[in-house]
């Protein structure tokens, strides 16, 4: 019994070591560093109430009638004070990302934002006690709802919004990430998108073709017909389809980022030329901004993920092609006001990468550009409710009603 409690108490503290210190290893162990990292990192008081109770347990059994037993719960009372650590840190978002608003916008931002998304949002217990129960009582969701002429379910978008309906209300297109291969609009961004129907907004989000079958730029063509689909039928819904903010993560956010710079392309709206592909303002969660690495944080995997099946083309053979799917590359005067959210420790997309992103956006662009680091954040980190997720959520809202307030709005689609 003892040292059954000494490897648990070790397997714990293994994890919350994880989620305070992930190590900078290739590709293949990143991503298994990501998944217990993602969750201790997330959910730190659920982390230590499972240690409590073991600890418990054990100690009920007798675990303490040997030295290994003892020496089981030192290294659990070690784990507790990292645990201890994970939630100060956790704390720190709200003054991470309003100091990160204040720099980008100006420290009297807050003066354009739009009341209902300014206002002070208190976090609860039972959002922290129940992370995965996202659905908001105020909000109600219409899916699977085509935005193309196709059967395909990768041509579908769900539609968040107020059950006290309206009109004339901004507008979210929200992207779901997923490495270009995997995932569902149903997945992802849902504590975002809540938080900014609850408050007058209409969002929507769509599903997209995804790779290996697709081949890049099939991805970014397809959620540009959900902005021509949005700008169409948006009004319907009570949307104001001349503000819309385009938001994605990981994957999800390199489209996002892609829509924002290639507003209007035609290579990228074959078909549909005509209509008004432009955005208001962008949120990246954790994005995708060079394909090429060029700031040497990645392994050598990702190149040959990205040769093999997004791109289709190696760097060496076509670096023209990957110029043209790196938003990095794509960078001008003209893109819109740019929220771009990091995690220090996400273990699947650079800190590094995201900030030379964000330094390139900041010298070009003519618009706000907002970088907003998150200490400790792993990847994903605002897929479901956590006290990081939710500051981070309400920052973004600000930044997107900072938006709505200030920027020019599009033509009719």
């Amino acid at each position: 019994m003892a040292i059954t409690f000494l490897a648990v108490s070790i397997i714990g503290a293994l994890l919350t070591l994880n989620a305070l210190w992930p190590l900078r290893r290739p590709d293949a162990v990143a991503v298994l560093e990501f998944f217990p990292g993602w969750l201790t990192s997330e959910l730190p008081f659920h982390h230590l109430a499972w240690q409590a109770v073991c600890t418990a347990v054990f100690v009920g059994l007798g675990a303490l009638d040997h030295a290994a037993g003892w020496a089981g719960l030192a290294v659990t009372l070690v784990s507790w004070l990292g645990v201890v650590a994970l939630v100060r840190r956790s704390a720190a978002t709200a003054e991470q990302i309003e100091a990160a608003l204040r720099r980008g916008l100006g420290d009297d931002y807050r003066d354009s934002v739009d009341a209902p998304l300014g206002e002070r949002v208190p976090i609860t217990w039972r959002q922290i006690a129940r992370p995965f129960h996202v659905r908001t009582a105020t909000v109600t969701v219409e899916r699977n709802v085509p935005y193309a002429d196709s059967a395909r379910k990768a041509h579908r978008l769900d539609v968040y919004r107020s059950v006290d309906g309206g009109r004339g209300c901004p507008t979210l297109l929200y992207i779901h990430g997923g490495g270009w291969v995997f995932g569902d609009k149903r997945e992802q961004g849902i504590p975002f998108m809540s938080h900014l129907a609850a408050r007058g907004w209409v969002c929507f989000t769509a599903n997209y073709r995804l790779s290996p079958k697709a081949t890049f730029p099939d991805h970014l063509v397809d959620v540009k017909q959900a902005l021509r689909w949005v700008r169409q039928h948006g009004a319907e819904y009570g949307a104001d389809t001349a503000c819309v903010v385009v938001s994605g993560a990981s994957a999800g956010g390199h489209l996002a980022a892609m829509m924002a710079l290639t507003a209007n392309e035609p290579a990228y709206q074959p078909g549909f030329e005509d209509i008004d592909t432009s955005v208001q303002g962008c949120v990246c969660w954790y994005g995708v901004y060079d394909l090429t690495n060029r700031v040497g944080a990645r392994g050598r995997g990702f190149a040959r993920f990205v040769e093999r099946t997004l791109l289709k083309v190696r760097l060496v053979d076509d670096a023209a092609a990957f110029a043209a799917a790196s938003p990095i590359d794509r960078v001008h005067p003209g893109a819109p006001p740019t929220m771009i959210v990091q995690g220090t420790n996400d273990t699947l997309v650079p800190p590094a990468e995201a900030r030379y992103f964000a330094d390139v956006l900041r010298r070009t662009s003519s618009s706000p550009v907002v970088y907003a680091e998150v200490s400790g954040a792993q990847h994903a980190f605002e897929v479901f409710r956590s006290v990081r997720a939710l500051h981070a959520v309400h920052g973004a809202g600000r930044f997107c009603g900072y938006v709505h307030a200030t920027a020019p709005m599009a033509g009719p689609g």
